[in-house]
């Protein structure tokens, strides 16, 4: 089994990388089998946090909003993780998050990967749910908290490590990383003159964006332009 590796958990607003956005990092650095350092970094989507994820995660907009930008954010975790091998319970769902926004920095994050959940249904296939909560319970590790992701991120390490005590001899390459694969297209910030038109056609039809424009995108203000025209209709200038 690995030793050393950097165990990850996302929250987001979403199931999408390519529309939603990330909510909450949390990190641990293992060494030696030993927790040695934290990341946690609640992030501004600058978007409304959907109700079902204020009540799974306990995130509210008010905590969102005391969150750091995304990029910046992301700026930090890639020098934290560095070409460590990650580690989460369903690791692609977050890779796919990660890999996306790197993308957009113009970066690429560390693709070698330790799936809990995946040894989980091949070691375990007898349980009726392989949920890191129950696979917690299961084997009496404690959660301070559930849907956090520092804390979750900490408890897929300590599921790691109890999984391959129990089955990791005679079934060692079971608990080697392999490299993940996640086809990201570099997304460029929204432009001045988007942000500009965004602003006139909000003003001239008199409605309010719940987004913050700084965080969209390119291709997002491009299909918000063309929403709020096809809903409410172009500029007329007299």
């Amino acid at each position: 089994m690995k030793k050393d590796y950097i165990a990850l958990d996302l929250e987001t607003t979403g199931l999408s990388p390519k529309k939603d956005r990330i909510l909450e990092i949390g990190a641990v650095r293992v060494k030696n089998n030993k927790p040695v350092e934290k990341f946690a970094c609640l992030i501004n989507p600058g978007i409304p946090v959907p109700a079902h994820i204020t009540q799974l995660t306990g995130i509210d907009m008010a905590m969102a909003r005391s969150g750091q930008e995304i990029r910046p954010a992301m700026e930090q975790f890639l020098e934290f993780c560095g070409d460590s091998v990650i580690l989460g319970h369903n690791i692609p769902f977050d890779f796919g998050f990660l890999q996306q926004n790197a993308a957009n920095l113009g970066r690429e994050f560390p693709c070698m990967a330790i799936d809990t959940l995946q040894l989980a249904r091949k070691f375990l296939p007898q349980l009726p749910s392989r949920k890191l909560g129950d696979l917690c319970s299961y084997y009496g590790i404690v959660q301070t908290r559930q849907h956090r992701a520092w804390e979750d991120a900490s408890a897929a390490s300590m599921l790691y490590q109890k999984m391959a005590e129990e089955f990791g001899e005679g079934q060692e390459m079971a608990f080697e990383p392999v490299r993940l694969n996640y086809k990201v297209k570099k997304e460029s910030p929204i432009t001045n003159s988007q942000k500009v038109y965004l602003n006139d056609l909000v003003k001239y039809h008199r409605i309010e964006l719940n987004v913050a424009l700084d965080t969209l995108t390119k291709s997002q203000a491009s299909r918000m332009i063309d929403g709020i025209i096809l809903q409410y209709g172009r500029i007329i200038k007299r």
